[in-house]
């Protein structure tokens, strides 16, 4: 494997959601997907054939996107990338609506349809997922996932690895922290302590 070719790491689901954005932004992109799992490894995807990920080779100025949706492992493997010299990279689908003043950190994921208002600001390896919103002041700390259709509303902040269920809503000023999970459809009208999980309507502590 060239590495100057672009990395697309994991053949998953998510995957072909973010191949399919990538190759919509830059249709001449050479891509090479990746995967650590064995019933995997060799089979088509999307017209592309995945190879074996090698995490001892150097990715010194190697572009790299990590498509796993789990927060912990995309978070591990986006770190390992990096610290072999890749670089990662943004990937956000044409129909997605960004303010102008809006901050997006490295590695990030914006899908078809979401949307994040002005003044937000979004860390390393987020998801963004499909007409998910992310209103205005929000802050989303490195490898959170916004899931379908869920909303943050006006100056929400979340913390590291947070997962958001879809169609989920967080009501403004709320606060999640870190490693917390958020049920789908929950409305969330309270801070949520770090290591929890949230669910139902309105959301109570469940775990």
């Amino acid at each position: 494997m060239s590495i100057e070719r672009y990395l697309l790491l994991g053949a998953g689901g998510h995957g072909m959601v973010v191949l399919d954005a990538l190759q919509s932004c830059e249709p001449q992109i050479d891509v090479c997907v990746a995967d650590e799992s064995d019933n995997r490894i060799g089979k088509r995807f999307q017209g592309l054939t995945v190879e074996r990920f090698d995490p001892t080779v150097n990715r010194t100025a190697q572009r790299f996107h990590v498509s796993i949706g789990r927060n912990d492992v995309r978070a591990r493997m986006f770190e390992a990338l990096k610290a072999r010299g890749g670089l990662p990279s943004t990937v956000i689908h044409p129909s997605a609506t960004i303010a102008r003043d809006v901050g997006i950190a490295d590695g990030t994921f914006v899908a078809a349809r979401a949307v994040i208002a002005p003044a937000a600001t979004i860390g390393e390896g987020v998801i963004v997922n499909h007409g998910a919103v992310v209103d205005h002041e929000c802050v989303v700390r490195s490898h959170c996932h916004v899931a379908p259709g869920a909303t943050l509303a006006g100056n929400v902040r979340l913390g590291l690895r947070v997962f958001i269920g879809a169609g989920a809503n967080i009501l403004p000023g709320v606060t999640v922290g870190d490693d917390a999970t958020i049920g789908a459809g929950a409305v969330v009208t309270v801070d949520v302590p770090p290591g929890t999980t949230y669910a139902g309507v309105p959301a109570r502590k469940i775990r």
